[in-house]
């Protein structure tokens, strides 16, 4: 039979699992009386765990939110799950600033875990390859992305100070509308009210950020994570490319993505398959060329460049060489 600890932990596990239960239903999964499943809870409110009780016909206990976190109760399948999610976040670069938070939580866990479920574990990292190489990205500050979430979610102004890619340093205003992790990065998208433009930002280069007074309506449009794409397509860089390429819109999104060109988009007319390809507009920007001769080459569709010459010059410079390579025996 469990001894008396043993219940109130699985007491502790029913109710992290969510919802409201009642006495009756505790007292059946724990094999005791309510008197016991009401003991069992002052024990677990004496351990400043935040257990509430709810009155009335469906009334019972639940967890409330505390002043800290309470005991964590986690089957052996959810363990690894949290534990697989670290791994994939370090790679992937999605962490704050505070690095070593994953990595005492990943050892905490590891610590508890059962014998068998940590072998199953370790048999599964020694045999996962990842095609990719781990990402060294510069991790936002967690109260900084905590306070921009909150602006999100409540529509409220923040206040930011922030650094651009050329050290020069502003404090902002911005109306905040979505938080987009993309390539390993943090990034904050919105409108400047001073301006009145759309603005992204990298959560890395803010070092602080304050809610303030007021609140805003969003913008129609785009979603954040379309925005952030669009703005990586149009930022400012050393050369503007505009190519006509024929094909679809997917065939050109194969190769050049919407976080690295735009397409223009066309409405079909009635009838019309909008998969037939045509002539359509494609317009990027970039500070070198000399990556785009592979990718025209392998996207394989007829294209012409309409600027600039010296990127015609590259694709031309490339066909000799892959010609004269083709001509060797």
């Amino acid at each position: 039979m469990p001894r008396p600890t043993g219940r109130v932990l699985t007491l502790l596990e029913l109710l992290q699992s969510g919802g409201t239960r009642t006495v009756a239903e505790l007292a059946e999964r724990l094999g005791v009386d309510g008197r016991t499943v009401r003991r069992y809870v002052d024990h677990l409110i004496d351990l400043d765990v935040p257990v509430e009780s709810v009155r009335g016909r469906y009334g019972g206990y639940r967890l409330a939110p505390g002043y800290r976190l309470p005991p964590l109760m986690l089957s052996d399948d959810e363990a690894l799950a949290v534990l697989l999610g670290l791994v994939a976040g370090r790679r992937a670069g999605l962490t704050t600033a505070e690095r070593t938070a994953s990595e005492t939580v990943s050892a905490k866990i590891r610590r508890v875990l059962p014998k068998h479920v940590a072998r199953r574990l370790d048999t599964l990292l020694e045999s996962l390859a990842f095609t990719d190489q781990p990402g060294e990205f510069a991790a936002p500050d967690a109260g900084v992305l905590l306070t921009v979430a909150d602006a999100v979610r409540h529509r409220r102004p923040v206040s930011i100070r922030y650094t651009d890619r050329d050290g020069r340093r502003s404090h902002r205003t911005l109306h905040a509308y979505g938080i987009v992790a993309h390539s390993g990065r943090w990034y904050v998208t919105g409108t400047d009210p001073e301006i009145d433009e759309a603005r992204t930002f990298r959560l890395d280069r803010i070092a602080d950020a304050r809610t303030l007074p007021g609140s805003f309506d969003e913008p129609v449009g785009p979603d954040p994570a379309q925005r952030v794409l669009s703005g990586f397509a149009t930022a400012e860089y050393r050369h503007e490319v505009t190519l006509r390429i024929h094909g679809t819109v997917e065939q050109i999104r194969a190769r050049l993505p919407a976080g690295v060109a735009t397409v223009e988009e066309y409405a079909p007319t009635a009838g019309e398959d909008p998969a037939t390809e045509r002539w359509l507009r494609v317009e990027l920007r970039a500070e070198r060329l000399d990556w785009l001769p592979p990718v025209l080459a392998a996207l394989d569709r007829p294209f012409v460049i309409e600027r600039p010459d010296e990127l015609r010059d590259l694709v031309l410079a490339l066909a000799d060489r892959l010609a004269s390579q083709a001509r060797q025996i």
